[in-house]
């Protein structure tokens, strides 16, 4: 069964540093994109960062220069580097993997940044 399971979250204050995990089952290794998405309370999902399975990536302007997602494709997992966070940043982090015409997500992580 396909599952992603999210690690890395916490508190921080600004202008510290996370980096968040998506560890995907076998399954998912060969997906053709995936990404991660943050969501506020009350807010729609919105993107963050995206790969796709040749390596294109694509960010958020607001995470631009920031923000850094990589894989290790060995390991099967998904990697977001978060550098100078921002009170704005604080969201529920979700990643996201699309293989065949199917979406799956993790469970979403925590970050907290206080100023």
């Amino acid at each position: 069964q396909a599952q992603l399971v999210e690690s890395g979250g916490g508190s921080v204050q600004a202008g510290g540093s996370l980096r968040l995990t998506c560890a995907a089952s076998g399954r998912l290794s060969a997906s053709k994109a995936m990404g991660w998405y943050r969501q506020v309370v009350g807010d729609q999902r919105d993107m963050v960062a995206t790969m796709t399975a040749g390596g294109s990536t694509n960010y958020a302007d607001s995470v631009k220069g920031r923000f850094t997602i990589s894989t290790n494709k060995a390991k099967n997992q998904l990697y977001l580097t978060m550098n100078n966070l921002k009170p704005d940043d604080t969201a529920v982090y979700y990643c996201k993997f699309v293989h065949g015409i199917t979406d799956y997500w993790g469970q979403g992580t925590q970050v907290t940044v206080s100023s």
